[in-house]
């Protein structure tokens, strides 16, 4: 009976010992995913374009000053059409060091961007892909929805009207680099 009862004693005595260790594991944890799950990102103001090395900070007013193109598509996301406009990002892309025309064809060819948002949601794109001239589907950079600021989505967001789903899309659009395969 002895036994049984210093065993039990033991056992509880290392339950409490464990109990702040396990709590402190717990809250830590806890408080991370809390941080994760409140932190919003910062609203996109302005985009940064990078070509060869060249770095451009684009404002909203420089964006809905250019040349706008309107595209509809389905979200996924949000089960509904939406109907965005902003600037090509081909022609963006033309204005501020990477024109298309037989200078350049290879060059696009082995060329690539990556497109990143305020909460460093990043993605990749091959130029080829939103290039106008040699792509169907349209990229843009948007600035507004149905007519209205993009909300929730920052100043900017990066659409593109050929994806079945919106997992290449970038809200809050912050910066875009392209960069050389070669």
């Amino acid at each position: 009976m002895k036994t049984a009862a210093a065993s039990l004693c033991c056992l509880i005595a290392l339950s409490a010992a464990m109990n702040p260790v396990r709590s402190q594991a717990q809250a830590a944890a806890a408080g991370a995913m809390e941080e994760h799950v409140h932190t919003p990102a910062a609203p996109s103001t302005s985009l940064v374009l990078t070509v060869d090395g060249k770095a451009t900070t684009l404002s909203v007013a420089d964006l809905q000053g250019m040349p706008q193109t309107t595209v509809t598509v389905h979200n996924e996301h949000t089960k509904a059409d939406e109907s965005y406009t902003g600037v090509l990002l081909g022609t963006l892309l033309a204005k501020y060091g990477l024109p298309v025309d037989k200078t350049t064809h290879r060059k696009m060819l082995r060329s690539y961007l990556v497109a990143e948002g305020t909460d460093k949601y990043w993605v990749l794109y091959s130029v080829t892909e939103i290039e106008f001239s040699e792509h169907n589907g349209n990229v843009i950079v948007a600035t507004s929805m149905d007519g209205k600021p993009l909300g929730e989505d920052g100043q900017l967001k990066l659409v593109d009207s050929e994806d079945k789903k919106p997992e290449r899309w970038v809200r809050n659009l912050s910066a875009i680099t392209v960069k050389s395969a070669e």
